[in-house]
């Protein structure tokens, strides 16, 4: 309305507006709220907007609203869970999500293997003799074995 209000006047922009997602607006109710000091709420929320931002710079921008709350609360602010969730949209703070695993590693299966050393015999002649590695796909995990002999 501020942009548009010298060129059509607000009573026109509100008659054309009619009604929006808060009600009806009216030049009068326009009018009050510009001339309206700003709420507490609102000021509350600024103050605490600011401390959020600096936090979040702080924590590498990686606090979400859980840990943000948490943090507000040991930092001696009074604020609840859902208006540090409200803030931080306000704010345009996020916190880092947690993906699912990336395995950069894929097999070739045209490369080339490791020799077969036991030809796949794992009997031994005697204790301690013949040694096999099972390497784990996922986990790569190197686990030895020692193959006793009957």
């Amino acid at each position: 309305m501020d942009t548009f209000q010298d060129r059509f006047g607000v009573e026109a922009i509100c008659r054309i507006l009619g009604a929006t997602e808060c009600g009806f607006i009216t030049a009068r109710g326009y009018r009050a709220a510009k001339t309206r000091p700003p709420s507490a709420r609102r000021l509350s929320d600024e103050l605490l907007g600011a401390e959020m931002v600096r936090l979040h710079e702080e924590n590498y921008g990686v606090y979400g609203v859980r840990k943000m709350h948490a943090l507000m609360r040991r930092q001696g602010w009074a604020i609840g869970r859902d208006q540090t969730a409200r803030i931080m949209r306000q704010q345009g703070l996020e916190g880092v999500r947690r993906s699912k695993k990336v395995f950069t590693t894929k097999s070739d299966p045209a490369g080339v293997r490791p020799a077969d050393l036991v030809e796949r015999r794992f009997v031994a002649d005697a204790p301690c003799r013949l040694w096999v590695a099972d390497i784990e796909r996922h986990e790569a995990l190197l686990n030895l074995a020692v193959v006793k002999g009957h």
